[in-house]
């Protein structure tokens, strides 16, 4: 096929593919679906190897949002059945981030809920990277706290982060009709911030939210400008409760045409497959780590991951291996380059299935597994699969291609339970 033939050398040779080439990774067809996957394997190869980095999710603060973000379950006005709860403790922090580090996680995200940190949240954060640090040598801290003012990405890189998240999530076009209450340039406006105090910069989307494929592009093209390090793809869980409760638009096949096509995009980039990746891509996850080379481990913001144990075994079984927290993560031609402009355009080391507000923040809608389960590799709960006895006719029956939204029940992180956060 000479248009992936064309992608991979461009992905090899760090070169851009043209807007039509990346929609027609988009329009490919469920037949051709494996050589997609196949081609853009061999790109992810050529800068990654077959290294899988695992992430952590620390949820600081949940519920209670003040921003109107349509997918988010902790947004103004949500009717979601979610865990809320005000700030942790440094230490409840530390130790919540050490379970996830026993699993091998080698970054851990840290997600507060709200429109962005005042100066004193920005104080408190730093705390609480200083214990994580104290107690996990050599672990990547990455912040995903929402709009910063000027001087918070300053303050948060000498406590000693390492990563800013904050993901753009759509198209600009689009932002209008997913979020009211802060604006696209806003955000554009974050992820420049913390690229011009030194921090790696992390960015991504959602995709699930009614977009067109032009939307998608633009947004993978925008995060290529922004030279985010990290780009986090998130596929929405519709969440009863939100606004976009009933947007079940994706299948697994258009979920790894999405990642492919980020991948040929951001070729030398971090892509991580963030929230959602359960609910949509299902048995098909494996194949997922021909394109990225990133994922969360355990739970997300305020939906159950799966089981700790089953993301190793699933690397294990495919043939990758888990990055261990003294390899670098991207081509030594990127750190290079962040080195000689520490304060140009984005370009150093990575970040959370995409932390931004705690509605657009790491891995987009959902972070932080409960620690003592992840303690043993095993954070989060396995979605529940299957519609009951009385849909097995229908799964029979079902159409190739078809949106699925029974095959898997979303599951509140702690939902059922009298647990405390992180217990």
């Amino acid at each position: 096929m000479d248009l992936l033939n064309t992608l991979v050398d461009k992905g090899l040779r760090r070169e851009l593919p043209t807007r039509d080439e990346a929609l027609a990774v988009l329009a490919t067809s469920d037949d051709e679906l494996l050589d997609v996957v196949a081609a853009a394997g061999k790109v992810r190869r050529r800068w990654f190897g077959r290294r899988v980095k695992l992430n952590y999710l620390v949820n600081l603060k949940s519920g209670l949002c003040p921003e109107d973000c349509s997918y988010c379950s902790q947004r103004l006005g949500s009717k979601a059945d979610i865990l809320k709860y005000t700030w942790l403790k440094p230490d409840e922090a530390s130790q919540a981030a050490a379970a996830g580090v026993s699993g091998g996680a080698k970054r851990v995200c840290l997600v507060a809920s709200g429109r962005g940190p005042t100066d004193r949240d920005v104080e408190r954060v730093g705390k609480t990277i200083e214990a994580i640090k104290e107690q996990n040598e050599g672990i990547e801290v990455c912040a995903c706290l929402g709009l910063l003012s000027d001087g918070q990405a300053e303050r948060l890189k000498a406590a000693g982060a390492d990563a800013y998240n904050h993901n753009l999530n759509t198209s600009e076009s689009t932002y209008d009709q997913i979020t009211k209450t802060h604006t696209y340039a806003d955000r554009v406006d974050t992820v420049q911030k913390a690229h011009a105090a030194g921090l790696s910069a992390c960015s991504g989307l959602i995709a699930g939210m009614g977009e067109t494929d032009e939307d998608l592009v633009d947004v993978v093209y925008s995060l290529r400008e922004l030279d985010a390090d990290s780009v986090p793809v998130n596929f929405l869980i519709p969440f009863e409760g939100t606004p976009l409760a009933k947007e079940w638009n994706l299948t697994p096949q258009r979920c790894l045409r999405i990642l492919a096509m980020v991948r040929f995009v951001c070729p030398d980039i971090e892509v991580r497959i963030a929230g959602g990746r359960e609910v949509h891509l299902r048995s098909m996850q494996p194949l997922a780590l021909h394109l990225a080379n990133s994922i969360f481990l355990g739970d997300y913001l305020t939906s159950e991951g799966q089981a700790g144990q089953a993301d190793l075994d699933m690397i294990a079984d495919a043939g990758f291996e888990v990055e261990g927290a003294g390899t670098q993560t991207l081509p030594a031609h990127r750190v290079a380059a962040a080195a000689a402009a520490a304060h140009g355009p984005c370009g150093s080391a990575a970040a959370e299935a995409g932390c931004g507000s705690a509605c657009g923040g790491c891995s987009g809608h959902a972070h932080e597994p409960a620690a003592e389960a992840a303690v043993e590799a095993g954070a989060g709960a396995e979605p529940v699969v299957g519609a009951g006895a009385e849909a097995e006719p229908a799964l029979a029956q079902a159409p190739a291609g078809e949106v699925r939204s029974d095959l898997v029940t979303v599951r509140r992180r702690g939902a059922g339970t009298g647990l405390a956060p992180n217990a």
